[in-house]
């Protein structure tokens, strides 16, 4: 399906930055977190909801990611902390210490099992994710960038067949990695989402923000910035590429200029018909794209910069976490143009149908 319109239906204003969210279409909750700390709750059944803190003493730094396992929610930080909490109860129920340094993103397996989580110590770690037991850890990524300074780990994602892992890096290194063997099968270069100024600031910024495996899990998606002229801003253009991962293959080379920023997340239709990439500058942008041509299919805008999306099971709503408020839009969908003999089997179906009438 192809998406139509998309309209944004509601904005709840935070005092804080909400930089990871959860949410449930079904049970009308959404869970989210951010720079106070804290993970809250709100019911979205009320029509004024209120957010609900969760109790007991978990992160002392930003909350950065946050994924659902059935009723519980675990959540990692700048602490390097990483936390469970139940839905149920509304409170924490473990916390342990998962890196040494600020923790950038956590997934999970596709069947929840495991959890994923990257960090500037410039790690990837596998976690039971029912008892917090480590399972392993996977060392590639360089600790310094090319200019020696410190590099930063800031995305991870599963493939939905759940065989894959990929961990991409402030430089522009990406590694795959089995699931199974926990060697790396794989590594993709995107240096153009790195920027460098020798000059002005003798600082870089950019890197890879978002990596997404495609349904059939044989390509990936990684998404971030382009060439920035001042580093001081997100002034470069959104950036997305996408490969054939086993041969290295790029497919896809998109930059948007009309929306700039970073990529934070990165999302592909069931059918593979498009990709949606969310992030921005200073405001916020959800793109969807032709996933076989590139070329824009629907694009919005909203005030505050976008850190993640959580999709509806129907893929008919979006729940955007963003600097300062969230926002639900809903979407509607059309299905793909049919080819000509599909619309002449059509038209001759119609035909022999309304004969019989």
């Amino acid at each position: 399906m192809i998406p139509a319109t998309l309209k944004k239906t509601n904005e709840w204003k935070s005092p804080d930055i909400v930089f990871c969210l959860e949410h449930a279409a079904e049970m009308q909750r959404v869970w989210f977190a951010g720079s106070d700390f804290n993970v809250y709750q709100y019911d979205l059944s009320l029509e004024k909801p209120e957010r609900q803190p969760f109790q007991g003493e978990g992160h002392t730094s930003y909350v950065t990611g946050m994924v659902r396992t059935g009723n519980t929610l675990i959540t990692c930080g700048y602490d390097g902390q990483l936390c469970w909490w139940s839905i149920e109860e509304q409170r924490l129920t473990r916390k342990i210490a998962g890196h040494e340094r600020w923790g950038r993103a956590i997934t999970t397996s596709p069947d929840g099992s495991r959890l994923y989580t990257v960090a500037d110590d410039m790690l990837c770690k596998v976690w039971d994710a029912s008892t917090g037991k480590l399972l392993e850890t996977l060392q590639e990524h360089a600790i310094q960038t090319p200019h020696h300074y410190p590099s930063m780990l800031y995305a991870v994602a599963a493939s939905p067949d759940g065989k894959w892992l990929a961990t991409g890096d402030r430089i522009g290194h990406t590694a795959i990695w089995n699931t199974h063997s926990f060697e790396k099968v794989a590594e993709l270069e995107t240096p153009v989402m790195y920027t460098w100024d020798p000059r002005a600031r003798r600082h870089s910024i950019g890197g890879i923000r978002s990596l997404a495996f495609s349904p059939e899990s044989n390509e990936i998606a990684i998404g971030g910035i382009g060439n920035i002229g001042n580093i001081d801003h997100l002034g470069g253009p959104a950036r997305l590429e996408v490969f054939e991962w086993r041969t290295a293959t790029q497919r896809l080379e998109i930059e948007d200029n009309k929306k700039k920023g970073l990529i934070e997340q990165i999302i592909w239709s069931p059918g593979k018909e498009w990709i949606l990439t969310a992030g921005g500058d200073n405001n916020g942008f959800l793109t969807f794209y032709n996933a076989e041509t590139g070329d824009v299919l629907h694009q919005d805008g909203q005030n505050g910069h976008i850190h993640e999306v959580s999709v509806g099971p129907n893929f008919d709503e979006l729940v955007v976490a963003a600097h300062e408020r969230l926002t639900k839009w809903t979407m509607q969908t059309e299905p793909p143009p049919l080819a000509e003999n599909e619309t002449l089997n059509e038209d001759s179906n119609a035909s022999e149908n309304a004969d019989k009438d």
